[in-house]
């Protein structure tokens, strides 16, 4: 597996630092180790106190890492002072890294570097770093430039670089969401070099606490993945802007960045993907099943967690039909695929949140029948009572109606139909497959 090293603080608050480098590592697929220089007593508002550990316990822990680790990259970030700086510095020779120039905590400021230490850092470790990620104020601390607009990031990312780094790139949060990267000539052997290259973006609303740190350690991972560095800082500031459009509150200030959001969403979307999939191979299965297909067919969905709309929740493309003796699932499973169990799955999942799955099949009196035999829960609706300005369709005011009538989320609404409306029963439960289960019960059972 591929490794990566943090050398930075550690957030109390786990926002930022070692907390948040560790975290990206993970979302991105890399093995993350640790070499703690200093301990922040920090929240969501600000650091209150900086701890600097001794120089011999930063060392032991490089060196018990080095020693028995493959390191593909280091990410340097807090480096309080100018002893730390000489020690990594030291320590850190010949594994490539990229350097966070950290200065102040993005959460409420708070001094994380003294002056000291910033001339040790320009000195010692910006000409031997691979890429090198201030923000506007730490670009202007290191080289002097004020930065009002494009030009002048451009001007001083390649002032870093004449420093003798590989790259800099001046991030964007204070420049309208665009980064600046200043390419050496020689900074690899593809040819990439000599450019400044504008990394295009907007900004977002969301939390930023941990983002710089989140942007640096993903470049890292993204440079161990052998991406070259143009690429990785591009990626890097995807992963990062999507981190903080996923912010969440968790104190009164500012909100951390939240690397793992995407990871979480992907995998909820292929759990209910593979929940539809698993249970359409059911019903297919089932040859007692085909006795409960309605005229239009019918369908089976899934939501996600916190499904909001349409295309959140999962279904059969185009519906499951009767294929000769037996049900046959026509079609993949998509997400948006069917409006009607769509809507009907985000009505009830305004009573109960974990009742994510619905499926609509035939509606006869042997079919309630066999639902009540089975020992469901049923309630119905009546499309007659229907109010003719209600403006959110029928699916949702009909499992509203049902749902209140009946003082809970039952396993089974249907109802009789009406004018150009097949008579339809739908059964609920938390997922697809436990769905699928229950039908084929009352298909057997009728």
């Amino acid at each position: 597996m591929q490794c990566v090293l943090t050398i930075a603080g550690s957030d109390s608050g786990g926002g930022a630092g070692v907390q948040a480098d560790l975290k990206t590592f993970a979302a991105l697929g890399i093995h993350g180790t640790a070499a703690i220089t200093a301990i922040t007593a920090q929240n969501t508002l600000g650091v209150q106190a900086v701890h600097d550990l001794p120089e011999g316990t930063v060392i032991d822990q490089i060196r018990a890492i080095l020693s028995d680790i493959e390191i593909g990259y280091a990410k340097i970030g807090m480096l309080s002072s100018q002893t730390i700086v000489h020690t990594v510095a030291r320590e850190i020779k010949g594994v490539p890294f990229v350097l966070d120039p950290v200065m102040s905590a993005e959460a409420g400021g708070g001094a994380l570097l003294t002056g000291d230490a910033l001339g040790a850092l320009v000195r010692e470790l910006i000409p031997i770093a691979t890429v090198v990620t201030p923000n506007v104020f730490e670009a202007e601390a290191i080289t002097g430039i004020a930065i009002k607009n494009i030009k002048d990031a451009e001007r001083a990312a390649a002032a870093i670089t004449d420093l003798g780094c590989k790259a800099a790139v001046v991030t964007g949060g204070h420049l309208n969401g665009t980064d600046v990267l200043s390419v050496a000539r020689d900074a690899d052997s593809d040819g990439e070099g000599g450019d400044q290259i504008r990394l295009t973006g907007d900004l977002i609303e969301g939390g930023t606490h941990g983002a710089g740190c989140t942007y640096s350690a993903a470049i890292a991972a993204f440079l161990t993945k052998r991406f070259s560095i143009q690429d990785a800082c591009a990626a890097a500031k995807d992963f990062v802007t999507e981190a903080i459009a996923n912010s969440s509150m968790v104190g009164c200030g500012v909100a951390p960045v939240n690397q793992i959001a995407a990871t979480l969403r992907n995998a909820t979307r292929y759990r209910a993907i593979t929940d539809v999939s698993d249970a359409a191979r059911m019903i297919e299965g089932c040859e007692s099943f085909a006795s409960l297909i309605p005229e239009v067919g019918c369908n089976i969905g899934t939501a996600i967690a916190g499904a909001c709309t349409v295309e959140d929740v999962a279904a059969v493309e185009s519906r499951i039909v009767r294929h000769k003796t037996r049900a046959k699932a026509v079609g993949c499973v998509e997400f948006g695929a069917s409006s009607h169990i769509a809507r009907l799955i985000l009505a009830v999942m305004r009573f109960d949140s974990a009742i994510v799955s619905a499926l609509n099949v035939r509606c006869s009196e042997d079919i309630i029948s066999a639902c009540k035999d089975c020992g469901y829960r049923v309630a119905s609706f009546d499309r007659k009572n229907e109010p003719k300005l209600h403006e959110t369709g029928t699916m949702d005011w009909g499992a509203t109606h049902a749902i209140e009538d009946a003082g809970c989320v039952p396993q089974v609404i249907w109802d009789k139909g009406g004018v150009g409306k097949e008579a339809m029963v739908r059964i609920l439960g938390r997922s697809a497959v436990e769905v699928a289960g229950y039908a084929i019960q009352v298909a057997e059972c009728g």
